[in-house]
Parts: C-alpha cells; structure tokens; sequence
C-alpha cells in the first residue's frame, strides 16, 4: 500500500487545511490538496491526502472511508495513478458539407 490517498464526496466547502486537520488524527499528514476548478476557482468535491506512511495511510482509510462529513459522507481509498489522456484534436465532425448542396 501507498502513502497517497483519495479523498472523495468532500463537502464543496472544505479547503486543504480542512483536509489536512481532519487526517492528522491519523498520523503525519505530508501534504493535503483539494482539486479545484480551473475556470472558477471552486471545489470539484474531491482532493488527495499524503500520509507520512503506508500504517498511517491504512488506519486513515480505515478511520475515515463512509465517515460523515458536513452531512457526506466520504470516499476514502488508495490514489491510483492517473491514467493518460487521448490527445485533443481541433473539434467538429468530419469534412461533410454544410447547409443545402443545391443540387
């Protein structure tokens, strides 16, 4: 088991402090971010906590998964890694004609 751990169903209004205070009852807390929005700013729901160990990220995950939160409750298990994306490409459908032919 890994130290890195997501967290989800978070209340919208919860910051990595929030976070961060939360999971260290649990040990040693590296780091704790709640992913954002690009555009607005705003909490997408979810985050990631990293625990100083694999005990401490366990007895978390233990302590904390369906534990209720500001009324959620939570989703708590080990972060995978983050699959790879297609690449974009310029939008629209395909090389057909727009409007009326005319014929």
């Amino acid at each position: 088991m890994g130290n890195k751990l997501y967290v989800g169903n978070l209340p919208y209004s919860f910051s990595d402090s929030d976070m961060e205070q939360a999971f260290s009852q649990f040990g040693a807390v590296n780091s704790a971010k709640i992913v954002t929005d690009r555009d607005s700013g705003r909490s997408k729901g979810f985050g990631f906590v990293e625990m100083s160990s694999p005990a401490e990220a366990k007895a978390a995950i233990d302590g904390m998964n369906g534990h209720q939160l500001g009324g959620r409750g939570l989703v708590v298990n080990e972060a995978r890694p983050m699959e790879p994306r297609a690449p974009r490409t310029g939008g629209g459908g395909g090389g057909g004609y727009g409007g009326s032919r005319g014929y």
